[in-house]
């Protein structure tokens, strides 16, 4: 199948998709599993890393694509994908009967932690599911989504400016609550890193015991045991080892950083890493 996919020029696979895969999926979705977990972000802090790791290991399926886009509506502003329905969501999913003894399946989305709709969409579907969350020091992650976007030609504010500028981008975007609005993503550098905030909204659906939070920091460091534990985490064998631990998605468009700009974002978050800390009773070198 993988070689199948390498040699499959992409209009193919496309159509395939979506005129034969697709249309089987959704026939048969009501006897595909839910997700056991969601790896639910942060963005920019390693999950794509993460999502790769974790189908390594043979208890582990991933849904067909890294990121179903169910829960936040997806990225097109045009298209709603929740109200495509639990079915849509399903068809992304093992059938149950091929998961085999003690497998489960898995979710990944790093805009989930950040879009204020989502935690109770989760719980409303999957209120058993458990939730691991990467959180990078969020003066290292605003400098990287930033780059990522000056790449994709998103921005073209400098950054120190880009950064300072947030407020009044997002200003309406936010009163309105258009989380599906562009910018929101896109020009979102300093809130995405208001940690705090973002976990106490799973809060209100999720007990403590369902979610796992770690640092990209320690994730990155240490993989082996940071795997380990959320290995044990899900619940499936801890004692497998992932063999390929490279890095994936990382920036090749990043170049140095004034100084004024890590100042500026260090004394941002001072108050939120605090008080983040504060919350989830762990304290992160940032």
């Amino acid at each position: 199948m993988n070689f199948f996919k390498r040699l499959t020029p992409k209009s193919v696979k496309r159509v395939l998709i979506y005129k034969i895969i697709m249309p089987y999926r959704l026939a048969t979705a009501k006897k595909r599993a839910l997700p056991n977990f969601i790896i639910i972000g942060a963005q920019k802090s390693g999950t794509t890393s993460l999502h790769n790791y974790l189908s390594q290991h043979p208890k582990l399926l991933p849904a067909s694509r890294k990121e179903v886009q169910y829960f936040d509506g997806g990225l097109i502003p045009e298209i709603n994908t929740f109200k495509k329905g639990e079915n849509w969501y399903r068809s992304h999913f093992p059938l149950i009967k091929k998961l085999g003894k003690n497998c489960q399946t898995f979710d990944a989305n790093p805009n989930y932690i950040f879009n204020p709709v989502v935690p109770k969409r989760i719980f409303k579907l999957i209120p058993n599911a458990k939730l691991v969350v990467v959180l990078r020091n969020p003066t290292e992650r605003a400098i990287s989504h930033y780059f990522h976007m000056e790449r994709k030609n998103f921005d073209t504010l400098p950054m120190l400016e880009a950064m300072k500028e947030e407020e009044n981008r997002l200003k309406e975007i936010l009163e309105r609550e258009d989380y599906k609005n562009r910018s929101f993503r896109r020009h979102s550098y300093k809130l995405r890193g208001h940690y705090k905030e973002q976990i106490e909204r799973y809060l209100k659906y999720f007990s403590k015991e369902q979610i796992h939070i770690i640092s990209s920091e320690e994730f990155f460091n240490h993989p082996e045991k940071a795997l380990k534990n959320i290995f044990n985490f899900i619940g499936v064998d801890s004692s497998f080892k992932v063999k390929d631990l490279k890095p994936k998605n990382v920036s090749e468009n990043r170049n140095k950083v004034n100084n004024v700009v890590y100042s500026y974002l260090d004394s941002y978050f001072s108050t939120h890493n605090k008080a983040l800390f504060n919350l989830i009773e762990k304290k992160f070198d940032w």
